[in-house]
């Protein structure tokens, strides 16, 4: 797990950092847990474009993944380690003693050969899953379940890590990687330890094109449009708003900074003990 640099041969190489993928042990995906992924050019069912800067881009195929880990008092051999282009952490292959294989999110120090197991009689060690009221505060954890039985939502990326800090009858509080303090049932399945691959926050593409092999295309400026095109476009010179002052606004005059999106009276807002770090 580290990255490479490049000789500065061409300009855009003079800035590439990558990942060597020396964790890496296999280089091709079990095909039985593996989808097609369509394309979708960030258009909607009826052809109208909802994502803009989509497009183009390497072929790939989505590998299924046991967010649930359900299945309960059955140790796994971890297979392999392989890396996922749908996410920036790595997966793990592992096979149940019963032959079903599986993915999981590979946490920080998962090797091949180590076993995993999930299930409230599971030790409390890296990669295996647990409630959460069974789990010691302080311990990180990932792939967090919101709702018994739904599967981890929460803390799945690249080096991510929660903890609990503290648990009180029925649920536990639990502190996640923006800062937000939340209350979520003792029942509900976490992983244990730190997400892998902590050095993806390093890599550095290089060049615009890695980024269309990626799929992403460029988005232009909202003041480099014109006044048609854009609420901030227009005006003379570097102005906002075509002359004057406008906060920053989507092409469609949604807030971009600061607005709130969320609901004012969800439900979950009683959970949330402390909102997450500005």
């Amino acid at each position: 797990m580290g990255l490479h640099k490049y000789r500065p041969l061409t300009p855009s190489l003079r800035w590439t950092v990558l990942s060597d993928f020396s964790e890496v042990t296999k280089h091709h995906p079990e095909r039985k847990l593996t989808v097609a992924k369509r394309r979708t050019g960030g258009r909607n069912m009826y052809g109208r474009m909802t994502s803009r800067g989509i497009g183009g881009g390497h072929k790939q195929r989505y590998r299924l993944i046991d967010f649930k880990r359900e299945k309960i008092g059955v140790p796994a051999k971890v297979e392999a380690i392989e890396y996922d282009p749908n996410r920036s952490a790595r997966i793990a292959l592992v096979q149940y003693q019963d032959g079903e294989k599986r993915y999981i999110v590979a946490p920080q120090g998962l090797e091949v050969g180590q076993t995993v197991m999930s299930g409230p009689d599971a030790e409390l060690k890296s990669g295996n899953a647990l409630p959460l009221k069974k789990i010691l505060p302080g311990m990180p954890i990932h792939n967090i379940e919101l709702h018994r039985g739904k599967g981890g939502q929460l803390v799945r990326s690249a080096a991510m890590a929660a903890q609990i800090t503290a648990s009180e009858g029925e649920y536990v509080t639990v502190k996640l990687p923006s800062g937000e303090v939340r209350l979520i049932h003792g029942d509900c399945y976490a992983t244990i330890g730190q997400v892998g691959n902590p050095d993806h926050i390093n890599v550095s593409l290089g060049k615009a094109g890695r980024n269309r092999w990626l799929g992403r295309r460029g988005i232009s400026r909202g003041m480099a449009r014109n006044p048609v095109d854009h609420p901030m476009g227009g005006g003379q010179g570097k102005s906002k708003g075509g002359g004057g002052w406008h906060h920053p606004v989507s092409p469609w005059g949604k807030l971009a900074k600061g607005g709130k999106t969320r609901r004012k009276k969800k439900y979950s807002n009683a959970f949330i003990l402390e909102r997450r770090k500005k």
